[in-house]
């Protein structure tokens, strides 16, 4: 026969109790801290893992997760989610560096008869040119590629205030 479980200790200072008190009411943070912050509130209530799961919603495997990873991690730890795999980027910085930089040149600079870089224009002169550069990595850009480097840096090329 199974023995009782036993229920997990989660010690927390009062200055992370105050902190997850504030963000399991905040209405601005990501929903999925707030929920994390009031599993970790509501198991130092009452640490039953399917208690804590009936009263917020979700499933005990969750909240366990949760406080196992508090335990770990520390509570203000476990609300972060955790990196998730993937590629590395390609593009290197110094090559996003170098794209803006073209970008602010003007088309004619570069041998070209358009008074304006087009993203289509600016996407293929990158790839014939950017190995000579030293960008190697630019070998394969693409016109959606290059709007969303110039779309963080809040540069528009092809567009010009007179």
């Amino acid at each position: 026969m199974a023995g009782w479980r036993r229920a997990v200790e989660l010690a927390m200072t009062d200055e992370e109790i105050a902190t997850l008190a504030a963000l399991s009411r905040s209405r601005t943070e990501l929903a999925s801290r707030v929920s994390r912050a009031q599993m970790l509130l509501a198991y130092r209530e009452n640490p039953s893992f399917c208690a804590v799961g009936q009263r917020l919603g979700v499933h005990h495997q969750t909240v366990q997760r949760c406080v196992e990873r508090a335990l770990a991690d520390g509570p203000l730890a476990a609300l972060d989610d955790r990196p998730r795999p993937g590629r590395e980027p390609t593009i290197t910085p110094e090559a996003k560096a170098w794209l803006v930089s073209l970008a602010c040149d003007k088309a004619k600079d570069h041998g070209y008869p358009h008074e304006l870089w087009t993203t289509r224009l600016l996407a293929r002169h990158a790839r014939e040119h950017g190995a000579a550069a030293g960008h190697a990595c630019l070998a394969n850009l693409v016109q959606g590629t290059v709007c969303k480097i110039l779309g963080k840096e809040e540069i528009k090329p092809h567009k010009v205030r007179y």
